[in-house]
């Protein structure tokens, strides 16, 4: 039985291709600054996103650390929402690691942070208080695309207040599909951004922070600090540079096959929330643990979530996915 895994698009395989990039990829020594693949990845994707320089690193978490952490000094203040993926998913590292604190506002509907919520929410120049450095976004948001005139007035609200402003980027490029714009449209805004290679776009592992030289500068310092630095890392960023290369349009088929996930779950009765790019979200109350062992007795991994989040990828084809549809059709006749 072939396995539809929808926990998540980090559980992708690299295809036959990748796997030749990555056996033919030059290398060196990384902490040396000396593999080629992994300078041409970095110089690549800054260029592509409109930034002075990058920096690849193994995951997201790390990227988004060193992003903050690069920002913002001990005792200083980010702004993040309460369900976004800095904040409530990368286990606590700004304030462990960074002594940064965290400043959770709750997430708008679409995806946003409500700027007057922030305006609100900057501490005073008093020492009573943590300063407030850097407002952090995450686009997209549970699946949301944050609007480019959101963006634009971002930019000028940070600006006007003197913070920097970070984008948790492990899905810019769904987000770009979904407008249909280049991602420097989007990364345009930013002070610094994180890239995700290991999600929609199919590479087994890494991530890039993309931002100025000063702060990249930093940001590798700290790469070391948190034993982040890699060696003949070309063999990763080979897969990262076919993935840039190659995945990105393709994005695409995945939100046209999220959507018709979505549209044979409502037709079947489910409570299923709008679908913009690849996430389909399901209201499924306490059947949520009982859904997940009849689908995986049928070859479909599920997380096990009240409001279940379902992530359509490469691996997952049009036709598995009325597999999945009439999974759900037979556990709600049960």
């Amino acid at each position: 039985m072939s396995v539809i895994d929808l926990r998540s698009d980090t559980v992708t395989q690299p295809s036959p291709a990748m796997l030749e990039a990555m056996a033919r990829a030059a290398t060196g020594d990384d902490v040396y600054g000396e593999d080629p693949t992994v300078n041409r990845l970095e110089a690549e994707l800054a260029e592509r996103l409109g930034f002075a320089a990058a920096l690849f690193v193994p995951t997201g978490t790390m990227s988004n650390l060193l992003g903050l952490m690069a920002h913002c000094g001990r005792g200083d203040e980010y702004i993040v929402g309460q369900q976004a993926h800095t904040y409530k998913y990368e286990g606590g590292g700004a304030a462990v690691l960074g002594s940064i604190q965290p400043q959770p506002l709750e997430v708008q509907a679409d995806g946003s942070l409500d700027l007057e919520q922030v305006a609100a929410a900057i501490k005073p120049d008093d020492f009573h208080f943590a300063r407030t450095r850097l407002l952090a976004l995450e686009n997209t948001m549970q699946g949301k695309v944050l609007p480019l005139e959101y963006l634009a007035r971002a930019r000028r609200f940070t600006q006007e207040h003197g913070l920097a402003l970070h984008l948790d980027g492990a899905r810019l490029y769904n987000a770009a599909v979904k407008l249909g714009v280049d991602a420097r449209e989007i990364t345009r805004h930013f002070d610094s951004v994180s890239v995700c290679l290991s999600k929609g776009l199919g590479a087994p592992v890494g991530s890039v922070l993309c931002g100025s030289a000063e702060l990249i500068g930093k940001a590798r310092r700290l790469r070391k600090m948190v034993g982040g630095g890699m060696r003949q890392a070309g063999l990763l960023a080979a897969a990262g540079l076919y993935a840039l290369e190659h995945n990105v349009e393709r994005l695409a088929q995945d939100h046209a096959n999220a959507e018709l996930l979505a549209e044979g779950l409502r037709d079947a009765g489910f409570c299923v929330e709008p679908v913009q790019t690849n996430m389909v979200y399901v209201q499924m109350g306490d059947r949520a643990h009982a859904l997940k062992a009849f689908a995986a007795e049928r070859g479909i991994r599920l997380s096990a979530a009240a409001r279940l989040r379902m992530v359509t990828h490469m691996d997952v084809n049009r036709s598995q996915i009325g597999q999945v549809v009439e999974a759900f059709v037979a556990f709600s006749r049960k």
